[in-house]
């Protein structure tokens, strides 16, 4: 948004002349749109920003498969995915994509009388839940594994996303590496096929739905859990152990990731080797055009981000992500200053 161009008046005599504030200096407003796992963390990145800066980020969690339409489509400035594109699309569309942020997917459950963290499930047993094989709180297998949980007899109430969703493409992935029954029957994506369940579009709307349902589980971001103080699951992760999730669980997963291993550091952060990792992590990835039709725009959103991987640990740490390590970061710049050109092939950055 464009601030008032009379910014200052001077006096000369007795006339009074208008002086434009030059257009560098005005505010500016970027918008973006897409995947509605970072929305916490961007929605409080903008917010200090603007603080600091004047500059305003509009940012619209509508969902991964959203967000890549938008972009594709230009009508936003950026877009965000947690499901990384293929090196296809990208380079048809002339995008590049990088990762901004760093967190964990969580199974939350309303089940009365257990806590956060209480209830241990393998992943294997997950799937069987998101499958319909697992229709009761109270199955053998389930209690087996939590003899000191008193389980109800209750049907479980299934609730996954509605909308194109790169949380489902993280949590479906997942159960896919753990589950041979649920990648021959579901497999993986943004969309999928669910067998069983009702679904809620958003993160906002599954956690809605979970704390709304009595006796239901569903999946979300840390955050969004953390906020609707909604109890998760212990997970068993591939070396075998139950972990929480937390930043530093999320940290452990990503710590040995390749950043340059997959098209246009597409990382996929599931099912991670480690003691202390936790098993649903995932990256969330920003997309640019690699022609910038407005290069005011484009540069707006590099200073955004430029500000958040530089400022914003802290606020990402608070939320419980995990910021980008700084020689991630610094191959994001170089990317940025080598592969972001405007119209007349000049460097944006």
């Amino acid at each position: 948004m464009l601030v008032k161009t009379m910014k200052k008046l001077a006096v000369f005599g007795v006339g009074v002349i208008a002086v434009s504030l030059p257009l560098s200096l005005q505010a500016q407003t970027i918008t973006g749109a897409g995947a509605s796992f970072p929305y916490p963390i961007y929605a409080k990145w903008a917010s200090l920003y603007e603080k600091e800066t004047g500059n305003k980020v509009n940012y619209q969690s509508i969902g991964s498969g959203g967000g890549q339409q938008q972009i594709m489509a230009k009508t936003v400035d950026f877009g965000a995915s947690d499901d990384p594109m293929k090196a296809n699309l990208l380079d048809e569309h002339k995008l590049l994509q990088f990762p901004a942020i760093i967190g964990g997917t969580v199974p939350v459950i309303n089940v009365p009388d257990i806590a956060a963290g209480k209830l241990k499930l393998y992943g294997e047993q997950l799937a069987d839940i998101f499958l319909g094989k697992i229709t009761h709180w109270d199955d053998a297998a389930i209690k087996a594994q939590n003899p000191d949980i008193k389980l109800p007899n209750k049907r479980i109430v299934v609730v996954h996303r509605s909308d194109s969703s790169g949380t489902t493409f993280g949590f479906t992935n997942y159960l896919s590496k753990v589950s041979a029954d649920w990648k021959t029957k579901v497999g993986e994506g943004k969309s999928v096929k669910w067998l069983t369940g009702q679904g809620g579009k958003g993160n906002e709307g599954v956690a809605a739905y979970v704390k709304q349902l009595k006796y239901s589980i569903g999946y979300v971001e840390y955050a969004y859990a953390k906020q609707n103080q909604l109890a998760w699951v212990s997970l068993q992760n591939k070396a075998g152990q139950f972990v929480q999730p937390s930043k530093q669980s999320f940290m452990a997963a990503a710590s040995n990731a390749d950043w340059n291993s997959a098209a246009g550091m597409g990382v996929v952060l599931t099912n991670e080797a480690g003691n202390e990792s936790w098993p649903i992590t995932a990256a969330s990835f920003i997309l640019l055009h690699k022609v910038a039709d407005k290069p005011d725009a484009t540069r707006g959103v590099l200073k955004f981000f430029d500000w958040a991987f530089t400022k914003g640990g802290q606020a990402a740490e608070e939320l419980d992500y995990v910021p980008m390590p700084r020689k991630v970061v610094e191959t994001i710049q170089q990317k940025w200053a080598s592969e972001i050109k405007d119209t007349a092939g000049k460097a944006v950055r």
